[in-house]
Parts: C-alpha cells; structure tokens; sequence
C-alpha cells in the first residue's frame, strides 16, 4: 500500500448541504431557518455572552471584580524560629536554606521575625524585618541584604 491508495472510508465524505437553492433542493425558501425571528434574519445573532435583558453570567459572579497585579512578587518566608537548626557562626545563604528544604528557589526571601535566636549566625536575604533584624543582632549574627 503507498500513498496514492489511500481513500477515505465509504461514507465518511459528503457534499455540503447548499440552502436556498429552491424547493426541490430540500432546503429551500426559508433554508432551514425557520420563519421570522432573530434566528432567521441575517447578520450576527447579538453580542456575544448575551442573554437577552438578564444580568449577563460573567458579571453575576463574585470573582472577577478588582485588580490582579501581573507583576505581583512572591516572597520565601523564613522565621527566626527555622534557623535554629543550623549552628552557630553558619552563614546561611539561599543555597543553603533551599538544601534545608526551607525555601523554593527561585523566589527572594524574606527574614520575620517569628520566635527567638540564640546562635551567632551570619544569614544573607534579599528582606529583612526590623524585629528579626534586632533579634539576630542581639544573639551577635548579623544580616547581609542581597541584591533583589
């Protein structure tokens, strides 16, 4: 079998129906249409979602009111409470949270201020809060900002 044998099975190909072509043609007059009504006149059918006078679907729902920001960031968040596994005089950097299983990389991380640090650590972070900021000082680390 090539190419040029294939054929498309018995059936599976008709003519296109031709409307308005006289009543002997089975399709004629009102081709298929019906009579009068918007159905049956030419040009478009209304606009589309439509409902004829009811509140239109699309606005009835709650969910697509206000403003969605495209350029929205999404933050890692890390807590003070997390970096307590690590010990002291670590320098805790992206890499190393995300081998830690804290973080998913590829988004910039945020330091809160969630719980208490006793251990001198030198983390480095793209944001830091101001009570995480003063906790990590007082145990003697310090926090480096990266570039976001």
């Amino acid at each position: 079998m090539n190419l040029h044998d294939l054929k498309p099975r018995p059936g599976a190909k008709r003519a296109r129906t031709r409307v308005g072509r006289g009543i002997a043609a089975g399709k004629g007059k009102t081709a298929g249409r019906g009579t009068k009504g918007q159905g049956a006149r030419a040009g478009s059918g209304g606009k589309l979602y439509r409902q004829g006078g009811n509140l239109p679907f699309y606005r009835s729902l709650p969910v697509k009111r206000g403003f969605t920001n495209i350029r929205r960031r999404q933050w890692n968040e890390v807590n003070l409470d997390q970096l307590a596994l690590f010990p002291a005089g670590t320098e805790v950097t992206p890499d190393v949270l995300a081998q830690a299983k804290l973080i998913d990389p590829g988004k910039p991380i945020v330091l809160l201020g969630r719980g208490q640090t006793q251990s001198a650590l030198i983390v480095k972070v793209h944001r830091v809060s101001r009570s995480a900021r003063a906790k990590l000082e007082k145990a003697g680390g310090r926090v480096e900002i990266l570039p976001a």
